[in-house]
């Protein structure tokens, strides 16, 4: 049976020494010492939930000059945010599905975040194997990859080549059995975690306020203002917030249910995505591959390990409950192994994560990946709850946050611009 720790935590032979700096621990707040104080009577923006959209909005509101609590069941980045593909992309597959806009935005961020956040998010090489048995032809991955090089802006390190033959056997020994052609492109890989921790200590260094542990209890959305009831540490608390932003991820609904009065919720569904983790370290770059059902699954270096992910199966259940199926397993390992067969192909780690898409009929790889963004009142909206999204748009998503609110935010003069602000992993070692 193999070990399922959480990704935070890396080392399964090692469950019961979590280093607490390399997980979502909080920063300037100690649960250990809370006290009445320690909660202003009234936010301008209450934010539930510490993923990357959470914290994303929180340092977006401080940065507009807003006072902001990030409410946090658990520990920063503890669900999805911790468990993605750590890619910082446009989605080359999105295209695929013509979604040119959410593509063009992602690529947009994606190189606002080489800027900002260098030692988090760096540029790394993608590699597509194309074989005769691959449904995607080469002419039509040169179009996409063309598309792709366009709408990151055209510059030199966008563009896509097609690797010589004499250099596939320095491709980290991938099949070469029935191999047409190798494609080389451009993208970004990230700590996901690490990246989530640093925008909130950016928020955190603007002002927010981070209270963890804290469970939502409930709220009343009143005429002028929201009451919040939550618990922190072993104490109840409430406070009033002007809006309220629920960034819950995959229990965005649960959290609307404790709303008063209710408001409507959206058809979702929670989709699973499982990685897997394997011994001996991808030295070239990240490589795009087709599975036997024709997505794409990502093979990358990790923590000096190989990640191979993701699947996508609909999930019902306790959000915090999701572990990897024994079926998504064997079919990243078929994947991983049919492409590259002389590699140690046993299993050291796995992981699950959700994402929320709307419901629909179909596979869940071909269903939008656009974020969504509704609120209980589009004139002057107290509550709004942010359904799906991407990692590497959180910035932008929270810059849309902000400007729905601002029909019902007070005026107030910014402080700094998120656009400009430089992250850092606050937990990263010194020297």
């Amino acid at each position: 049976m193999v070990n399922q720790p959480h990704p935070l935590n890396p080392n399964p032979s090692d469950q019961g020494t979590i280093d607490i700096k390399k997980c979502g621990a909080p920063f300037n707040v100690n649960s250990a010492n809370v006290s009445a104080s320690n909660v202003r009577p009234k936010y301008d923006v209450c934010v539930i939930g510490g993923g990357i959209h959470g914290v994303g909005v929180a340092q977006a509101a401080a940065a507009a000059g807003y006072t902001v609590a990030l409410l946090e069941k658990s520990r920063l980045a503890e669900g999805t945010s911790s468990r993605s593909s750590k890619l910082i992309h446009g989605g080359l597959r999105y295209l695929e599905q013509l979604e040119i806009s959410l593509v063009w935005e992602s690529l947009r961020e994606r190189e606002l975040l080489f800027r900002i956040a260098p030692d988090l998010v760096k540029r790394q090489k993608f590699y597509i194997p194309v074989y005769d048995r691959t449904s995607r032809k080469p002419w039509v991955m040169k179009i996409g990859l063309l598309m792709y090089a366009v709408l990151s802006g055209g510059h030199k390190n966008c563009w896509f080549k097609t690797v010589p033959r004499s250099d596939w056997d320095s491709l980290d020994g991938i099949n070469q059995a029935g191999l047409k052609c190798v494609l080389q492109y451009w993208d970004g890989q990230t700590d996901d975690a690490a990246l989530t921790r640093a925008i909130m200590q950016s928020a955190q260094d603007l002002g927010a306020d981070l209270f963890f542990p804290a469970r939502f209890v409930s709220a009343e959305i009143g005429r002028d203002e929201v009451e919040v009831f939550f618990q922190f540490g072993s104490d109840s608390f409430s406070t009033r917030a002007n809006v309220v932003v629920n960034a819950a991820g995959a229990g965005v609904n649960e959290v609307l249910n404790h709303f008063t009065p209710k408001v409507a919720q959206l058809a979702v569904e929670n989709i699973q995505g499982t990685h897997i983790e394997l011994p001996g370290i991808i030295t070239q770059g990240c490589y795009y591959v087709e599975a036997k059902d024709k997505r794409v699954v990502f093979v990358m270096p990790w923590n000096e390990r190989t990640l191979v992910g993701t699947t996508e199966v609909k999930f019902e259940g306790n959000p915090d409950e999701v572990t990897p199926l024994d079926s998504e397993v064997r079919y990243l390992s078929e994947t991983y192994e049919t492409h590259f067969p002389d590699r140690d192909h046993s299993i050291i780690n796995q992981w699950a994560g959700l994402r929320v898409l709307p419901v629909a009929t179909g596979a869940a790889f071909k269903r939008s990946r656009e974020t969504m963004l509704p609120v209980d009142d589009q004139s002057r909206p107290r509550l709004l709850s942010i359904y799906g999204g991407k990692l590497t748009g959180y910035r932008a998503t929270a810059e849309k946050v902000m400007k729905i609110l601002s029909r019902t935010l007070p005026k107030v003069t910014p402080v700094a611009n998120t656009r400009e602000l430089h992250l850092e992993d606050p937990y990263r070692p010194s020297g």
